[in-house]
């Protein structure tokens, strides 16, 4: 089993910036990509961000030239930093993870979600 836990989301005026934070723990044999979602009320979860093992990241479009996501191998962490913050970034930002075990089965693990709030 592995365990994401989400934090630095919160409440930011328009033009502000935040960067959130996801741990991985538990049975990680490997971390392959790891990326960000986002689901604004009476929307569907979208990606924003993903960063695979070796660096290659890729964006929304909406979220281009803005936010940037990295990671830590060593920390089993990913980091995105979201400047240029717009009201239409408001949502519940998750976490997920693509999992590879000891037998070499992959597995998908999403956070619990952390609300970023931006007001204009």
């Amino acid at each position: 089993q592995v365990q994401l836990v989400e934090s630095g989301g919160g409440l930011v005026q328009a033009g502000g910036s935040l960067r959130l934070s996801c741990a991985a723990s538990g049975s990680i044999f490997s971390i392959n990509a790891m990326g960000w979602y986002r689901q604004a009320p009476g929307k569907r979860r979208e990606s924003v961000a993903r960063i695979t093992s070796g660096g290659s990241t890729n964006y929304a479009d909406s979220v281009k030239g803005r936010f940037t996501i990295s990671r830590d191998n060593a920390k089993n962490t990913v980091y995105l930093q979201m400047n240029g913050l717009k009201s239409e970034d408001t949502a519940v930002y998750y976490c997920h993870a693509d999992v590879t075990d000891g037998l070499g089965y992959g597995y998908d693990y999403w956070g619990q979600g952390t609300q970023v709030t931006v007001s204009s």
